[in-house]
């Protein structure tokens, strides 16, 4: 039991330190990458008049596999790339790797913020995109007192 303390003791620690140790420019540059790549995809998604992400996963199966798709195509590389740089900067610093702790991090720099982050931009933009499709950029033209519109008072009657 003294073990698995120590252990948990050694790691929470060692996570702790990936902020101020060196290669920490890793912790922002990849939820970066990966801020910008959700942004894109949810901005997709609202063009495309797709459901929200994680609604669209749950509620919709036809679009679930090119949802499912897109995110792995999105999260994969830059969770490869998070979890080589961990690996570089744990065998650099502790001349170990260890496999759970670069898992976490892998999770909490890549995968985290690309799943909070397309499903409320593509909500947010979902409205803009269908303004557009409308014919007249849904606005609502004004009227004269009489009720017509100003170019089709001079007209008709």
């Amino acid at each position: 039991m003294n073990a698995i303390l120590q252990m948990l003791s050694r790691g929470v620690e060692q996570l702790l330190g990936r902020a101020s140790g060196p290669l920490h420019l890793r912790l922002v540059t990849t939820p970066a990458v990966v801020i910008f790549l959700a942004v894109r995809a949810g901005l997709r998604d609202a063009r495309e008049g797709k459901s929200m992400f994680f609604w669209g996963i749950l509620t919709h199966p036809t679009e679930r596999p090119q949802l499912l798709r897109s995110a792995l195509k999105d999260i994969g590389k830059a969770s490869i790339v998070a979890l080589v740089l961990d690996a570089v900067y744990q065998v650099w610093l502790f001349r170990a790797f260890y496999i759970v702790q670069a898992l976490i991090v892998v999770v909490v720099c890549a995968i985290l913020p690309y799943l909070l982050i397309r499903g409320p931009i593509s909500v947010l933009t979902h409205g803009l995109y269908r303004k557009q499709a409308e014919p007249d950029g849904g606005s609502v033209a004004p009227t004269t007192s009489a009720g017509q519109r100003p170019d089709a008072a001079g007209q008709g009657s």
